[in-house]
């Protein structure tokens, strides 16, 4: 599984950020690959991590290459106040069943 976190703060948002933000999470649900998305906000607001889950490096390549996804990361500066990318291969997960996997009520999406 391949993993894909997107850590950023968020800065002022636009309708091109809200139209580009909306196709491009519907394209990576839409990926024979996709996992699943989980999203974490720093108690009080502050810096986000949006992390997509992937079943093979093949679906992160084709999320990579998506025009709106290309089109965003070249306006990267114009929404967000800092970020980062760390992308990772995950060996194992494990825990005691009780916390749940997957989409989270808190969740809104990478910059919502």
């Amino acid at each position: 599984m391949i993993c894909c976190q997107f850590i950023f703060q968020p800065g002022t948002y636009d309708d091109d950020f809200h139209r580009l933000d909306a196709e491009i999470e519907q394209y990576a649900r839409d990926l024979p690959g996709f996992e699943r998305l989980e999203t974490w906000v720093a108690p009080g607001g502050g810096v986000v991590n949006a992390t997509y889950y992937f079943a093979d490096r093949k679906s992160v390549a084709l999320l990579a290459r998506f025009p709106q996804h290309r089109e965003a990361k070249g306006q990267v500066r114009r929404w967000y106040d800092g970020y980062r990318i760390v992308v990772s291969e995950v060996t194992a997960t494990y825990g005691d069943g009780r916390l749940p996997v997957g989409e989270h009520p808190e969740e809104s999406g990478r910059g919502s």
